[in-house]
């Protein structure tokens, strides 16, 4: 009961600011608002807001500090090793040309069940077409973009993958000359 009569007491307090109280901007309907009118409503809605803390920051935004890279722990002479190490937390991209080329329908139909396997291998990836036989994914985390080549290259449909300027025949490419032997 005294819950209820506090909350008629609130209810019957609480009111809309008076016409006068606001500045002209304030007053207008937000149809008629400019951008300038809505940047201003805007800083006053982040006026009192709390910056996000960077380590609460989304993986790949800019801000958010990275990890340092121990490189006393990296075999220096596996260069693989060292590219994985110093990419992880960030914004990899690995093209794929697949092999047997049909159709631009076949090529989403394949790369989709890549996707979905490196999906089930934890490897969390996007897919692009590029081209109707060019599929690129992008990774968040390119720590796992390596993990992600050595899935891929042992597919049956790759003729070759690209990873940070690197290109990687596939085990089953027919192309005699793929763009692994062409760019070295």
């Amino acid at each position: 009961l005294l819950v209820c009569l506090l909350s008629i007491v609130i209810f019957c307090h609480a009111k809309k600011a008076k016409d006068g109280d606001k500045p002209d901007w304030a007053k207008k309907n937000i149809m008629d608002m400019t951008d300038a009118d809505l940047e201003r409503l805007l800083d006053q809605w982040d006026e009192d807001e709390d910056p996000i803390p960077p380590d609460e920051l989304p993986l790949g935004h800019p801000d958010r500090p990275q990890d340092p890279v121990d490189f006393s722990k990296l075999d220096m002479n596996n260069p693989e090793a060292v590219m994985k190490a110093t990419k992880k937390g960030k914004t990899v991209m690995m093209f794929v040309k697949i092999n047997k080329f049909v159709s631009r329908e076949e090529t989403e139909e394949v790369s989709s069940l890549w996707q979905t396997g490196m999906y089930n291998a934890h490897i969390m990836s996007e897919r692009f077409l590029l081209e109707p036989n060019r599929v690129m994914f992008s990774f968040r985390d390119g720590a796992y973009a390596w993990e992600a080549k050595e899935f891929l290259i042992e597919q049956e449909r790759v003729e070759d993958v690209q990873l940070e300027q690197q290109t990687y025949k596939g085990k089953f490419a027919e192309d005699s000359e793929s763009d692994a032997d062409r760019y070295k």
